[in-house]
């Protein structure tokens, strides 16, 4: 019988599933794939944040896991929540692609003054790099959001430049250095959760990169013991070991930042819990600027 690999069905979350299914096939095991719908993808009409964050994404295909609709879902690991529930792991972690946000624009840079993006880490790093510059709300797919750039709704946008590679798009524009926009925690990296089931996890971890999931356990580490989730400008990017965090305030105004080499998880958790510490501030007002209740604010991702 073929394992049912699951999805969302935007046309970038398809080729993901679609490279997970490739090389499954090329180890000889019988696969397909299943869409499953999830409120995220429906209502594109307000910002992420509001209705529940990337974990939304997630939770469905979680849901359908556990109800054996299917047996894995492939996900981009950076929208996988810290808090899973019980039964799923993630059970493969693909050699990373490019970890970079991509600033996609047709014009002279000095020229682009309105840039469309929903990501408050984005937002955040963009008016630290220039404060002049106007943020506008963007959501939807890529090829949505291609189009309004296009229809000249902003003069750039800012996509991840893996999610562009994966979907062979070639645009305009320039690479956002990780070392000064720091992506999002696990940016770049496809994962595959799975039911806890032996047989389950041991297919799919013939696909596990040891390099990749060691930084994105650090990065996740770090991203726990800071908490915020997608409602703080943080970013947490980790290459061979070495850590870059950044925690900026909503304005772009003020940043808390660590730059270490890191050995260990158990040290990840460490300077997690210092960089919680020193931006706890920024933390508290980027949740009472956004209207959420900060009662979940603790000293880590799961509190």
């Amino acid at each position: 019988m073929a394992l049912k690999i699951g999805t969302r069905g935007s046309r970038l979350a398809m080729v993901q599933a679609d490279r997970v299914c490739t090389m499954l096939r090329a180890k000889g095991i019988d696969v397909e794939k299943k869409v499953i719908t999830t409120e995220g993808d429906t209502n594109t009409g307000v910002p992420l944040h509001e209705i529940g964050g990337q974990g939304l994404f997630v939770r469905a295909l979680d849901d359908a896991i556990l109800r054996h609709e299917i047996d894995a879902a492939v996900h981009s690991m950076k929208d996988i929540p810290a808090i899973r529930p019980p039964g799923v792991l993630t059970s493969a972690v693909l050699t990373r692609d490019s970890p970079a946000d991509f600033l996609a624009h047709d014009k002279n840079i000095d020229l682009v003054k309105v840039v469309g993006t929903s990501s408050t880490r984005r937002k955040a790093q963009l008016l630290r790099y220039d404060p002049s510059v106007i943020v506008a709300a963007l959501r939807g797919n890529v090829d949505t959001r291609i189009k309004k750039l296009a229809d000249g709704e902003y003069d750039a946008i800012v996509l991840a430049e893996a999610g562009l590679e994966r979907l062979s798009l070639t645009l305009p524009g320039e690479r956002l250095p990780p070392e000064q926009f720091v992506p999002s925690p696990n940016q770049g990296t496809i994962a595959i959760v799975s039911r806890m089931d032996p047989s389950l996890t041991e297919t799919m971890s013939l696909l596990d990169d040891p390099v990749t999931r060691s930084d994105v356990a650090i990065e996740r580490a770090v991203m726990e013991e800071v908490g915020g989730g997608c409602f703080t400008p943080l970013g947490i990017y980790c290459r061979n070991g070495h850590l870059i965090a950044s925690v900026l305030s909503l304005d772009g105004t003020r940043e808390v930042r660590v730059d270490h080499d890191i050995r260990t998880v158990a040290e990840a958790r460490e300077r997690g819990r210092e960089l919680h510490t020193e931006a706890r501030d920024l933390i508290k007002e980027a949740y009472t600027l956004l209207g959420i209740s900060t009662r979940e604010i603790g000293a880590g991702g799961s509190k």
